[in-house]
């Protein structure tokens, strides 16, 4: 880590990345990017660094974390919201008054702008094993140049509604949304039971016997 600090000379994303490593357990390409991603936000969007954010991010691996240390958006506080869709990138909301307009943007790695860096294009595409402080160190040469990002304007939501129940299923107490009888577990395992095949398992040994 040390070493790779002296790769930084901007004072302030090495203390960034320090910060993030301590958080994380080690500096990974992942939480590098999402530095970048949330710096680039903040300037888009002219927030500044004691502004609420909300931020969805589109993987679990490793790219959370820098919204977590550096933007205080964590899942607890509902400023993280995770989609697992396995990608590496995330939207960005600046705080806006309940029923108003607001500002976001989405930024995404992106394969076309990664393939001008080939070693960082392998390490994103997993072509070949590339250790973290080469892809590292090709990022911070790179910069902002390897991102697509797109500006969008959301509408900020009101509270949801929220009662506590007593689920008629497991006889637990949940947050009730709407007007739901099961938590969300029982309706999984509701759900679950129902998609199960109606019909009688065909064994081995009926399979090869001939039909009349």
């Amino acid at each position: 880590m040390e070493e790779m600090s002296q790769l930084i000379a901007d004072q302030k994303f090495r203390s960034q990345t320090e910060m993030v490593a301590s958080f994380h357990g080690y500096l990974s390409t992942g939480a590098v990017i999402g530095i970048q991603m949330l710096n680039l936000a903040r300037r888009m969007l002219g927030i500044n660094e004691e502004e609420r954010i909300f931020v969805t991010c589109e993987t679990y691996n490793c790219l959370p974390d820098p919204f977590q240390v550096l933007a205080g958006a964590t899942i607890g506080n509902k400023g993280l919201k995770i989609k697992d869709h396995g990608k590496l990138a995330a939207t960005i909301v600046k705080r806006g008054a309940v029923g108003s307009k607001t500002k976001a943007v989405r930024i995404v790695l992106d394969p076309v702008k990664t393939a001008r860096y080939p070693r960082l294009h392998a390490w994103f595409m997993k072509s070949c094993k590339v250790p973290h402080p080469e892809a590292i160190s090709i990022l911070i040469e790179a910069g902002e140049s390897v991102y697509s990002w797109e500006i969008l304007e959301v509408e900020v939501p009101g509270r949801p509604r929220k009662a506590i129940a007593i689920c008629q299923g497991c006889k637990e107490s949940f947050i009730q949304r709407e007007e739901e009888a099961f938590c969300q577990a029982c309706l999984e395992n509701l759900a679950a039971i129902d998609l199960k095949p109606r019909c009688h398992p065909v064994h081995k040994e009926d399979a090869l016997c001939p039909q009349s």
